[in-house]
């Protein structure tokens, strides 16, 4: 399994919120593919950000989707560093609407 592989089954997961895959809005910080297992961190916008379980579940099961044979697939919520706009791929950032200038 790689980790190129991962991140496309990520870029299923969309933020509800912001409509934006987690892999764009900069939301994964690692993915460590070894063995038969996976590991996700993930982060969120905010700690306060209620959908951190869910977003969590979803990245789990389209990992689990995506890569059958996996043994395992771990996500973990981490948070430092903390979450900036900048972490933002330029996709999301034109989708957003955002200019360079920001």
């Amino acid at each position: 399994m790689t980790e190129q592989r991962v991140l496309e089954a990520l870029r299923t997961v969309m933020d509800p919120e912001m409509g934006i895959n987690i892999v764009d809005l900069g939301l994964v910080y690692g993915v460590d593919a070894a063995g038969g297992g996976i590991r996700i961190d993930l982060t969120m916008t905010t700690a306060a950000c209620p959908l951190g379980s869910f977003l969590a579940e979803s990245a789990a099961a389209a990992v689990r989707d995506a890569c059958p044979g996996v043994e395992s697939v771990t996500v973990d919520l981490v948070w430092d560093p903390p979450w900036t706009p900048e972490r933002m791929s330029d996709a999301a950032r034109h989708q957003l609407g955002w200019s360079d200038e920001r």
